[in-house]
């Protein structure tokens, strides 16, 4: 446990769980979910995986030796009082992911991209002078410990309800800006494309080109450990597209709840199962990170290529770059 919140008289615990090595020269993979408490499928999603791998170690001799090389820690339920209240925000009203000490660089869109009007409006930031909240806290703590550490280290956090699309968003949300790290994010992309080429669902971009926000944790992170550490530490957030299920079904459109998780039983069944190769596949990625990482004259590749896609007029999803010696299909 990392912390507890005080929800209507009772103590909500906040966990954090783990397997693997803890050899800080090994890479490491993290999974953050709820930090939006009425986003309930991120947790769902997580514990759904977590019961897999856990099965798993019972008789999987290969995934178990893949724990002796890679540390994994999850954190299923970040904002455990949202949940139960099922709102966006944590019981004080606040948006965790509008909560981080950071700035977006340019406009953001009028409340969404988030405010200090009053917690009584979804996308609250809090008061300049209020501490970060517990949540986040917690969340900080976690990644500063467990992962910042490492010489290589991974993040996805599991959101709902942005669009049609399974989007899979790096930094940043606060500029439109590349990333520094932006030729090693391509290069996660290209490698995923190359190994699942009929996994077309997700679409991978930089959360800018959707939109700008401010507070983001993930940013603020970033730019942390940019600042203070060697090596390589690459967030991604996983927004699962959730109208997609409002098509689906209309009768959720009336439901708040139903704006961001999936009602039916075989529709939820299908959610729970549709991400566990991409899972898979970064936990098998971070503990191989030496054996695709770009370098050199490779990296630079990567970068043009990624500057291309998504900064160049290359923000059509549909962009093929001519000659390319990298994989572009898909996402």
């Amino acid at each position: 446990m990392v912390t507890q919140i005080s929800v209507n008289g009772s103590e909500l615990p906040v966990w954090c769980l783990e397997a693997g090595t803890t050899d800080i020269r090994a890479p490491a993979i993290g999974f953050f979910g709820g930090v939006h408490g009425m986003e309930r499928i991120g947790s769902q999603v997580l514990i759904a995986y977590l019961h897999t791998l856990i099965e798993r170690l019972k008789w999987d001799s290969h995934f178990a030796h893949l724990l002796e090389n890679v540390r994994l820690v999850f954190m299923p339920m970040v904002n455990p009082g949202g949940l139960l209240l099922n709102t966006r925000a944590n019981p004080e009203g606040v948006d965790l992911m509008r909560s981080a000490p950071v700035n977006a660089r340019e406009s953001v869109p009028f409340l969404v991209g988030g405010h200090r009007l009053s917690n009584r409006i979804p996308w609250y930031r809090g008061k300049v002078e209020d501490s970060l909240p517990v949540e986040a806290a917690a969340l900080f703590e976690i990644v500063r410990a467990r992962l910042h550490p490492h010489p290589f280290s991974l993040a996805m956090d599991c959101h709902s309800g942005f669009g049609f699309r399974d989007r899979i968003w790096f930094p940043y949300a606060r500029s439109n800006e590349p990333a520094p790290n932006l030729p090693e994010a391509f290069a996660v992309r290209a490698l995923f494309n190359r190994t699942y080429p009929n996994h077309s669902f997700y679409l991978m971009e930089p959360q800018s080109l959707s939109y700008t926000t401010h507070g983001d944790l993930w940013d603020f992170l970033y730019d942390e450990f940019q600042e203070r550490r060697p090596g390589v530490f690459l967030p991604f957030t996983l927004e699962m597209g959730s109208w997609l299920w409002v098509k689906k079904n209309p009768r959720q459109f009336l439901s708040w709840f139903g704006h961001f998780n999936p009602i039916l039983p075989h529709r939820l069944e299908r959610v729970l199962r549709r991400h566990l190769t991409l899972f898979d596949f970064l936990i098998a990625a971070t503990a191989s990170w030496e054996d695709w990482l770009p370098q050199g004259t490779q990296r630079e590749v990567y970068r043009r290529e990624a500057m291309k896609r998504w900064f160049d007029d290359g923000r059509n999803e549909n962009l093929r770059v001519e000659n390319s010696p990298i994989n572009n299909k898909g996402r």
